[in-house]
C-alpha cells in the first residue's frame, strides 16, 4: 500500500513581521549608532573643544606634519585614494556586479550596498549637527566641505574593504590561507586609508578612530541580519531536512 504524504503548504512571513524584523536588527542598532556618533561629536565640538584631548588631537597633527617626507607624501595620497567617494562608488558598482554574477543572487551585493550607504548617512548626519575644525596643520589633500568629525574616508573604507572581505571569507572559509589573504587586504586597506588620512592633515586622531568604529559597526549590523542569519537559518533548515528524510530500505 503506497501512502501519500501530505504536503504542506509553505509558510509566509507575514509583510508586518518582516518590517519588524527589519526595525529591530538592521533600524534600531544604525539609528543608535547614528545617535552615539552625534553625541560624540557634539561633546568634542560643544564641551571638551578646551579640554587636554582636543590639545592632545592637535599636538598629535603637528608632530606628524612635522615629520612628512616627500616619500611618505607619496605613500598617503595614493593610501587616501582607495578610498575617495568617486573610488567608493565605482569599486563598489563592480564588486554588485561580480557578486551577482558569481553567487547568482543579490544577498551578498545588498550588503555590501547596505554597509556602504549606512556608515555614509551616518557619517553625513554627523558633519551637519557637530562640525568640527580640521587639525591646524598644512593640509595635503583640498578640504571637503564636511568637517573633520568623523572620517568618512575611514568609515568607507572599513564598510567597502572590510565588507568585501567578510564576503570572500564567507564563501572560502575551509581555505585558512584565503580568509588570511582576504583580512590582511581588507584590513590592510581600511588601516592605510585611516593613517593616511591622519598624515596629511585632513583629521584628527579621534576622527580617524571613530571612522573606523563606525565602519566596523555598520558591516557587523548588516552581516548579521543579511549574510550570517540566513545563511545559518538555510543550514538549520538543511539539517532538518536530512534527519526527516526516511531512511532508505
Amino acid at each position: 500500500m503506497v501512502t501519500v504524504r501530505e504536503r504542506r503548504p509553505a509558510a509566509h512571513t507575514p509583510p508586518s513581521s518582516t518590517v519588524a524584523e527589519v526595525a529591530r536588527r538592521i533600524l534600531l542598532p544604525l539609528a543608535l549608532m547614528a545617535l552615539a556618533t552625534l553625541g560624540l561629536g557634539l561633546l568634542l565640538t560643544r564641551v571638551l573643544e578646551h579640554s587636554s584631548l582636543i590639545a592632545q588631537d592637535e599636538a598629535i597633527s603637528r608632530e606628524i606634519a612635522q615629520e612628512r617626507t616627500p616619500f611618505w607624501n607619496t605613500v598617503t595620497h595614493y593610501g587616501s585614494m582607495l578610498s575617495d567617494t568617486p573610488v567608493i562608488i565605482v569599486v563598489t558598482g563592480i564588486m554588485v556586479v561580480l557578486f551577482r554574477l558569481a553567487y547568482g543572487r543579490w544577498r551578498e551585493a545588498a550588503f555590501l550596498v547596505a554597509a556602504v550607504c549606512a556608515q555614509s548617512a551616518i557619517f553625513l548626519l554627523a558633519t551637519v549637527f557637530a562640525q568640527r575644525a580640521r587639525p591646524h596643520v598644512q593640509h595635503l589633500d583640498p578640504a571637503p566641505p564636511t568637517s573633520s568629525y568623523p572620517s568618512g574616508h575611514t568609515s568607507a573604507a572599513v564598510a567597502f574593504y572590510c565588507g568585501v572581505a567578510l564576503v570572500l571569507t564567507l564563501h572560502t572559509h575551509r581555505h585558512t590561507i584565503l580568509k588570511a589573504l582576504w583580512w590582511l587586504i581588507g584590513a590592510g586597506a581600511a588601516l592605510t586609508v585611516g593613517l593616511s588620512r591622519l598624515y596629511r592633515g585632513m583629521h584628527h586622531l579621534t576622527d580617524v578612530s571613530w571612522g573606523w568604529v563606525l565602519g566596523i559597526f555598520c558591516v557587523f549590523v548588516l552581516a548579521q541580519a543579511l549574510l550570517i542569519r540566513p545563511v545559518m537559518a538555510s543550514r538549520r533548515a538543511s539539517s532538518k531536512r536530512t534527519a526527516n528524510d526516511p531512511a532508505p530500505a
